[in-house]
This record gives C-alpha cells, structure tokens and sequence, in this order.
C-alpha cells in the first residue's frame, strides 16, 4: 500500500480515527507495511537490483561475444566488435576487482602480523602504508598508534631508572650515616642524625611529588575549587620563605592590586606551585638579588596571572624547550627535577597555562594563569 488508505478497513477499532494523523510513521504503519523505513530500503533495493540486472547483461554479452569470436554462434561484424569491448572491459573490471581484494587481504595480512608483534611488546612494529585508500589510512594510524606507544615505553623506562636514581642517594646517606652510628664513627647526638632526618624529608617530599604527576598523567588530579584570593595565597607563601630568603641575602618582594578579582582554585595546589617556583627562584638568584611574585588580571578576560620572576643566573637555553618535562634539571641542581613538572600539571588542571622566560645572566619569569570566580560561574 503506497497510498493514503481512503476507506475505513473493517477491523478498525471504532474508537479510533480514520485514516490516523501518523499513519505513515506510527504504529499502525510500521503494522502494515507504511512507515519511513520502507522508502529508505526502497533506493537500495532497486540499486541493488539494477547491479543484478547490468551485471547479468553484462555477462552475457561478454560470454555471447566470446562465443560469437570462436564461431560458435553468428552475429554481424559491428555486434562482434562491440562485443569484443565488452569482453574487455569484463575482464579488465575482473582484474581490477582482484587486484583490489589482493591488495587488501595483503594490507589487512600485514597489519594482522604487526598487531600481534604489538601485542608481544615490540612497539617498533611499522606496515607499509600502501593498498586502497581506506587500508593506506588504516595503516597510518596503525604506525601513530605504535610510535605513540614506543614514546610511552621509553618515558615509562626512563621514569622509572630516574625514580631509582632519585631514591638511591638519600637511601645511600641514611645507610651510610647509620652505619658510621653503628660503628662508633659517629656519637648518636642531634648533629648526627639531623641528615638521616633531612633525607628522611627529601624521600617524603620526593615520593609525594610522584604520586602527584602519577595522578595528573592518569587524570585523576583532583581539586577543590573555591573562591580564593590570590594575593593572599602569594602573601602566605612570602612569609614561609623569608627565612631563607633573609638568609641568602636575597629580598622578595609581593605586587598585586588591592581590587584583584577572586580566582577560582584549590588554595593548597596553588600554594604547592607558589612554593615550587619559590623554592627554584630562591636556589639561582645570588646574594644581593631579588624575588618579585605578582598578580594581576590576565590579558584574556576571566583569568588572573600569576609571575614569578627573579634576577638570578637564568636557564641554559638548550633546556628551555624541556624545562616542563619530569626529571629536567640543570647540571649540578640538588632538586629532584619534578618541580616544574608538577606546577604545568597543577596549574592546567585548573584549565589555566603556565610559560617560562629565561636568559643566562639575567633572571627568570613563570607566569601562570588561574580562571576567576566570574568566568567559573
């Protein structure tokens, strides 16, 4: 039935209107045969029909022809030649067809035997990217996947040689300051077992800071947003290093407007990153230099920025490009490398970025963003 039913069908339930509002896309006409379904099979059938027709036309034309071509049957000369062309072109459409399967199965085969070297742990596999199309794209992706795996294995081998590295020398320190205990070399008396305790702290400090790049790189950093006044967070993070600072001969100094707008943050991360790039400022600024942490509204509407910056001996350039990444430190730093690290994945996890500027001789500027409470809204 193609057309709108006209007559009320006996069996229709007296209750109901005919002919329904929905016929053709309700109930009754996915019943009874109407519905869009049927006319969205009913292009591919008759595709699918006509295919089956041209090819059996096809066929047997190429086949008369070929019997007309030996003699077995007659035909005029112009039917000969036309169906000579078609006997080529069958052919030609037949070698075609097979040389595409071929080339196919020979891609599908190849991706088939490196996914299974994959598998063994053997992320150097690369396929030839050649075949059709769609298999050439398939097997791009396939080499990403495995070069994007074998830097994943190479960053896994190396994290875990540097947590090793990282580990040993306070390890070798407790060990050998106990042992020289032990010995008699040294008296059990607060001199000598404040390095076991500052070591002690390092270890604390250290594996604290790898569980946290662990949970930033699996996405499971969590944070407690709040409306937080940043100037505030920078001044408690002032006063828990002038000590040092005093010290060292080095003056820190605080600027942020008095009218700054809140930022929406978890305060104990944002203190963590305040402290890292405190901690980095204060090792490579000499006696007599200065520290100025600052804030203020970020050029970008709804973010605040943050700005550490020092008049210290800067960074080699050669390490700039890497200076985020996990155990990156200059030679002769007693820090584990996983400060900077972890102050990129704090500070994107509040959606903000974080940059560095450096030069040799002439200081170093951080600056990271943090969304305000308006835009967080």
């Amino acid at each position: 039935m193609t057309g709108r039913p006209k007559r009320r069908p006996p069996w229709w339930p007296d209750n109901e209107e005919w002919p329904p509002a929905d016929w053709r896309g309700g109930q009754w006409g996915r019943r009874h045969g109407g519905g869009s379904w049927r006319h969205r099979r009913r292009p591919f059938g008759c595709f699918l029909i006509v295919f089956l027709l041209f090819a059996a036309a096809t066929l047997t034309a190429a086949v008369w022809a070929a019997a007309a071509l030996i003699g077995v049957v007659s035909a005029p000369p112009i039917v000969l030649v036309g169906g000579l062309i078609v006997t080529v072109l069958v052919a030609l459409g037949a070698l075609t067809t097979f040389r595409f399967i071929r080339g196919s199965s020979a891609a599908i085969d190849r991706l088939a035997v490196a996914a299974e070297r994959i598998e063994r742990g053997d992320y150097s596999t690369r396929v030839e990217e050649s075949g059709p199309p769609p298999v050439r794209s398939l097997s791009r992706a396939f080499n990403q996947m495995s070069e994007r795996l074998a830097v994943l294995e190479s960053s896994r081998r190396t994290f875990l040689a540097d947590v090793a590295h990282e580990l040993r020398t306070p390890l070798s320190i407790i060990e050998g300051q106990i042992e020289a205990i032990e010995d008699g070399i040294y008296p059990a008396d607060a001199a000598h077992l404040a390095p076991i305790h500052d070591q002690i702290r390092a270890l604390e400090k250290l594996i604290d800071d790898m569980r946290t790049v662990a949970l930033a790189e699996a996405g499971g950093l969590t944070l407690t947003l709040e409306p937080t006044d940043l100037r505030a967070l920078i001044d408690h993070a002032l006063a828990g290093f002038r000590a040092q600072a005093d010290a060292a001969g080095i003056t820190l100094r605080a600027e942020a407007p008095s009218e700054l707008q809140l930022a929406t943050a978890d305060q104990q991360r944002v203190r963590q990153v305040l402290a890292n790039l405190l901690s980095n400022a204060l090792r490579h600024t000499p006696a007599g230099g200065e520290v100025v942490v600052s804030a203020r509204s970020a050029s970008t509407p709804g973010w605040l920025e943050a700005i550490v910056a020092d008049n210290g001996s800067g960074i080699d350039p050669e390490l700039l490009p890497t200076i985020f990444d996990r155990f990156v430190r200059e030679p002769g730093s007693p820090g584990s490398g996983l400060g900077l690290a972890i102050c990129r994945d704090l500070v994107e996890a509040h959606g903000g970025y974080i940059s560095i500027e450096s030069k040799p001789g002439q200081g170093t500027t951080v600056r990271f963003t943090l969304p305000t409470v308006e835009s967080a809204g």
